[in-house]
């Protein structure tokens, strides 16, 4: 397995930790999928997927994909025992209504007052919002997965957003590729960082403060 591939299950089973039995769980385009692959077996996690499902499942084996299962992303998915399909009208609803308690989103920026830009870069195409405005004021709670630079080694949590945002205030954790980040009131906590990364390493790759914690866990 590649480098990058590794630093994107790290994430993502980290993330699937974080969900508690019963939980309604929305999964965004791109690495947030991966989650619905790493859900831990002693508990009942239902995935809803805003294009008209929940019960959302694994990815099928190789051959075993079904062209009328697929996610938000259109990626092939499996649908568990007692899963249903619904329209999108229905689907929105479920988000708008606050009933998902937990979506988990890609980020292009997040800041420490924990607002959130992911959809687009001004003068390059965009290719749509897709449920990220709903989902980030609808879900109860809001967790980012994504690299904590940029392909220039940039960082992508900042004190202050610069692209246009999805939303603002919405963000409750963050989880990169070397840390988990928690929003406070008094600013970003620094709760846990990835093996092989240091404390200073995270500080140097993020452009906001950084409150540590007393005891600092690590995944």
């Amino acid at each position: 397995m590649d480098p990058k591939e590794l630093k994107r299950i790290r994430i993502v089973r980290r993330i699937a930790q974080e969900f508690p039995d019963g939980a309604l769980v929305n999964l965004g385009i791109g690495m947030p999928t991966l989650v619905a692959d790493h859900l831990p077996g002693d508990r009942t996690i239902l995935l809803h997927s805003e294009n008209g499902f929940t019960g959302l499942g694994p990815r099928p084996a190789k051959g075993k994909e079904d062209p009328r299962l697929v996610n938000a992303g259109g990626q092939p998915v499996t649908i568990v025992p007692g899963g249903c399909f619904f329209d999108s009208a229905m689907s929105f609803a479920i988000i708008r209504g606050g009933h998902v308690d937990y979506t988990v989103l890609g980020a292009l920026e997040v800041d420490e007052e924990g607002s959130l830009a992911n959809y687009m870069i001004p003068g390059k195409m965009v290719p749509g919002m897709g449920g990220a405005m709903d989902l980030v004021t609808g879900a109860k709670n809001v967790i980012i997965a994504m690299e904590h630079v940029t392909r220039d080694g940039a960082p992508k949590i900042l004190k202050k957003c610069t692209l246009p945002l999805t939303a603002k205030g919405e963000v409750d954790l963050i989880v990169t590729d070397l840390a988990f980040i928690r929003v406070t009131k008094k600013g970003l906590v620094l709760e846990e960082i990835a093996e092989g990364a240091t404390v200073e390493e995270v500080i140097k790759n993020t452009g906001a403060k950084l409150h540590v914690a007393g005891k600092l866990g690590r995944f």
